[in-house]
């Protein structure tokens, strides 16, 4: 189900489903731990002898952000209630507290007497053993602990403070479903304490007059001891919650900014998903430096696993986009948390957890009997082309300095050594994490890292490594045009299998990854060899129903709705595989009229958008409903560079700077 409504603040991340039910709280990591683990937190409303979960039937809902911010704007109405609910979630932007506001609108002409619930199945670090709730007298609140992590719930409805009615009790034990079925008769028994797999539910009374409104906010404060969350709680009631609201709404609305003239060409409702893709891009960032790649716990139910890991090439693309949008201090943080976590000999392994240890995998380090580095290597690559974009962008060489060793000089030297009799990298995993071998996409992201180093080490007047990793690159730029283009099929292979004799054998799928030969570097997007591969992948890939989008290669059987149809449908539409083929038209557009041929496919990716902007990582080709997870990180940062790569090569057409993606003479000439 996917997470409509992410809301966090870098070290605290709350996600609602399609339901509008609290699914993953997760705290002091945005990525781990997750305090719910996936179980829904519900919401209840009690009127006048009614009651109904805000799951039912019954709501109309319309899950939607306030413009510009990271706080919802939810609708809900119930006609059987008659009553229409307005709220606004969000985390502070500086503590871990997260904020809900409930207006509560009458619809039947006469008074109400009103029961909000908010009820908790809280595992505290992912665990439900040995956890405590109690009602703490101090603040008039409910407080979760376990160990050094403490969860404090609490409101304020009208002038009062401190929650109302309160239960607590045993989840998941025996007969024991948890304390919300305790709220369906609008009253709740007041069990000050429970022990062991517990959970809670707190309500707020309030009495709604005839065509009028009543408000309540709740709050959820996380600390490491009692004391730190008492202190969250206190300053909450010293300033005002709906202070710290507005200074909140505030924050999101000048981080979200986007000049008007940062995005020429385009109509208000892109303009409106790129703002979306920064803010919820944000959400999805620790501010330890982890690029988390999505938070979506449902997933567990597929894998046993998340995706809630830094992959270094999605965080590396990821940084890259932020970059453009100018973020920097973001991806900065990416970078540091890169040279903390990348090997001594300067490769990238898999991928990592958000405090920086080694993620799970599923990569053997043994293949048919040998020895195997258990690698992606485009990760390692693409860090480097990554971090020269954003000192290119940023002048800062006080960090060049500190990172220079860890995150060009080593890797460099590493993809230099780490090369067959050709000059092509040796065999490593591919992007899509399926297939060992020698890929197209990793070739292009490592021509790029080496002609990255070798401009740092010239700049740095290391001019014998500038000379080593340039040639390194140059020797591969011609490789990939000897060895992986095939005349016969008119395009590049995908991937290339080493055999024993020492010749490849290639792979010619078709595969949307292909975009890497210009994204990179290695070769210029008008290069007809580039313009027949990227022609191939539009006239293969495409998905032949009335929802469209590229597919990631034919025959993907990753959460494969269509199996009769390969021709018409190759694999489920993809917001990355549709936006890059998009990125192509845009670099090799000549005139405003080969600039619009991308506009389509950027408002096909609009259009995929749930109503709250929120993007998933691929979509049923027949519904077109979000599949796998939701929001995914990734998809979002392709929008914040599509969508500059448009606004700047529209710039360029009209008499602007020229695009980003515009190849030098240099580069021409070492191509041919």
């Amino acid at each position: 189900m996917p997470r409509d409504l992410p809301v966090g603040n870098g070290s605290m991340l709350v996600a609602f489903d399609e339901l509008y039910r609290v699914r993953d709280l997760y705290w002091p990591h945005v990525g781990v731990p997750n305090h719910t683990g996936g179980h829904p937190q519900r919401f209840g409303v009690w009127c006048d002898g009614d009651f109904a979960w805000i799951e039912d039937e019954g709501w109309r809902r319309d899950l939607r952000y306030k413009p510009e911010t990271l706080a919802t704007e939810v609708r809900l109405i119930h006609d059987r209630l008659g009553l229409e609910l307005v709220c606004h979630d969000l985390v502070d932007h500086a503590r871990p507290v997260f904020f809900r506001s409930v207006e509560i609108h009458d619809l039947r002409d006469r008074p109400r007497d009103v029961r909000i619930f908010f009820h908790h199945d809280i595992s505290v670090n992912e665990s439900a053993i040995g956890d405590t709730v109690n009602y703490d007298p101090r603040t008039g609140g409910l407080v979760h602990y376990k160990g050094d992590t403490y969860f404090l719930i609490n409101g304020r409805d009208g002038d009062g403070w401190g929650i109302d009615q309160w239960a607590t009790g045993q989840k998941r034990i025996g007969s024991a479903e948890g304390t919300w079925r305790d709220a369906e008769d609008g009253l709740l028994e007041r069990n000050p304490i429970a022990q062991g797999s517990v959970d809670s539910t707190v309500g707020f009374n309030l009495a709604i007059p005839a065509r009028g409104k009543g408000v309540l906010t709740y709050w959820l404060a996380a600390g490491s001891s009692y004391g730190e969350v008492v202190a969250l709680d206190t300053r909450i009631r010293e300033v005002g919650p709906k202070r710290l609201l507005e200074r909140t709404e505030a924050y999101w609305r000048l981080f979200g900014d986007a000049r008007a003239d940062a995005l020429d060409g385009l109509d208000e409702d892109l303009r409106d998903l790129f703002v979306r893709s920064l803010l919820v891009v944000r959400t999805q960032i620790d501010d330890g430096g982890g690029i988390i790649a999505a938070n979506d716990y449902d997933i567990t139910h597929m894998s046993g696993d998340t995706y809630s890991y830094v992959w270094p090439r999605d965080g590396a693309l990821v940084a890259e986009a932020l970059d453009r949008a100018g973020r920097h201090g973001v991806s900065h943080e990416f970078f540091r948390f890169a040279a903390r976590v990348v090997e001594p000999d300067g490769y990238f392994l898999h991928k990592y957890s958000p405090t920086g240890t080694l993620a799970s995998s599923w990569h053997p380090w043994m293949i048919d009997g040998e020895p195997s580095l258990p690698i992606q290597q485009d990760e390692t690559s693409l860090v480097v082309w990554a971090l020269r974009r954003h000192i290119e962008r940023t002048g800062d060489i006080e960090f060049l300095r500190e990172v220079y060793e860890p995150l060009v000089e080593r890797p460099a030297l590493w993809m230099l050594d780490y090369r067959d009799h050709h000059g092509l990298p040796k065999a490593s995993w591919d992007l899509w994490e399926e297939r060992h071998g020698i890929h197209l996409f990793t070739v292009a992201a490592t021509i790029g890292a080496l002609d990255a180093a070798g401009a740092f080490a010239r700049e740095l007047g290391e001019l014998d490594r500038a000379a080593e990793f340039c040639e390194g690159a140059d020797r591969m730029r011609g490789s990939l045009l000897r060895r992986l283009w095939s005349d016969d099929h008119g395009r590049f292979a995908r991937m290339a299998v080493l055999d024993d004799d020492g010749t490849y054998r290639l792979d010619m799928t078709p595969d949307a990854s292909g975009y890497a030969l210009f994204a990179f570097g290695a070769l210029p997007a008008d290069d007809p060899r580039v313009e027949s591969h990227m022609r191939t992948i539009r006239e293969q890939l495409w998905v032949d129903t009335p929802i469209g989008g590229i597919a990631r290669y034919t025959d993907d059987p990753y959460h494969r709705v269509v199996h009769d149809r390969p021709q018409e449908v190759p694999g489920n539409p993809w917001a990355i595989c549709t936006l890059w083929y998009a990125s192509w038209l845009i670099a090799r557009a000549e005139s405003i009229e080969d600039l619009e041929e991308a506009l389509p496919y950027l408002r096909w990716c609009r259009e995929r958008a749930l109503p709250s902007g929120v993007l998933a990582e691929q979509f049923d080709p027949i519904s077109g409903d979000p599949m796998s997870v939701s929001p995914l990180t990734w998809s979002h940062a392709v929008v914040l560079s599509t969508w500059i790569e448009y606004a700047e090569r529209h710039r360029a057409l009209t008499g602007g700077r020229r695009s980003d993606h515009a190849m030098t003479n240099d580069d021409r000439d070492r191509v041919e």
